[in-house]
């Protein structure tokens, strides 16, 4: 069995997919899968639900929602519940059941150790076997308190790394002409973001398009000066002068 943040909050046994209806009872399981095999303080966890200014009532609320929580919890796992309780608060242990996040971190590692091997296929699928287990907005756009924010920043900043270091592998692979299209579209989607930048600058300078590669690189000049005051990077401004020279140290030197 598998519990999923990388998207709507869900439990995933085999072909059966299970899900929270009421949203602070979803909200109460999102904080304990974050800090899943850890203890969730009850104050953390008044704080997730109501914010900085609970109702007098909401150590009994609390309880309530743990209840639910721990029905919600033995139904879908065919046992006992997962939730133990403490001096200190509440602890939702894994066991031996799967959480989506878990096994993201895990893809990535794999990922990297096969590129420093000089793995680029298997890199490359492991960086994407990792993407394939977003279905939307970690947590599906729930993130009202601290801890979920926190972890809702921290997850879409992990998963544009991989897509960086997917999209690398694959330049190292020569498949630069397959991912222009999604660098462009990655590029419309984060413009400040200039690791994208730089990549669709190589795809298209290995793909015979320097004036296109130097278009994109002006228009992210254009971007950062209207809008934060800055230049390019020193990474993206020697890509530019590497283009504009014709550096053979450009070329792909891994064929797909």
């Amino acid at each position: 069995m598998r519990y999923e943040l990388l998207g709507p909050i869900r439990v995933v046994d085999g072909n059966k997919t299970s899900s929270v209806s009421a949203r602070k009872v979803e909200i109460l399981l999102a904080a304990l899968l974050i800090r899943s095999d850890r203890v969730v303080g009850t104050d953390q966890l008044m704080i997730e639900i109501w914010g900085e200014n609970p109702p007098r009532r909401a150590t009994a609320g609390l309880h309530v929602y743990i209840s639910q929580l721990r029905k919600f919890l033995t139904r879908v796992t065919h046992g006992r519940s997962p939730i133990l309780t403490t001096q200190k608060g509440y602890l939702l242990s894994l066991g031996s059941h799967e959480l989506d996040v878990h096994i993201f971190r895990r893809m990535i590692q794999q990922g990297r150790n096969h590129h420093r091997a000089g793995q680029l296929v298997e890199s490359y699928n492991a960086f994407q076997e990792a993407l394939d287990l977003w279905r939307g907005p970690a947590l599906g756009g729930l993130h009202d308190g601290p801890l979920m924010n926190s972890f809702a920043g921290w997850a879409e900043q992990a998963r544009l790394a991989c897509l960086e270091e997917l999209v690398d592998a694959a330049l190292l692979l020569g498949r630069h002409r397959q991912f222009i299209g999604f660098l462009y579209s990655l590029t419309t989607e984060y413009p400040l973001r200039e690791a994208f930048r730089r990549q669709l600058m190589l795809a298209l300078y290995r793909s015979g398009c320097q004036a296109d590669a130097l278009n994109v690189y002006q228009s992210l000049r254009t971007v950062l000066k209207d809008e934060l005051g800055l230049e390019p990077c020193r990474m993206l401004k020697d890509l530019q002068r590497a283009i504009l020279l014709g550096d053979p140290e450009l070329e792909v030197c891994a064929a797909a």
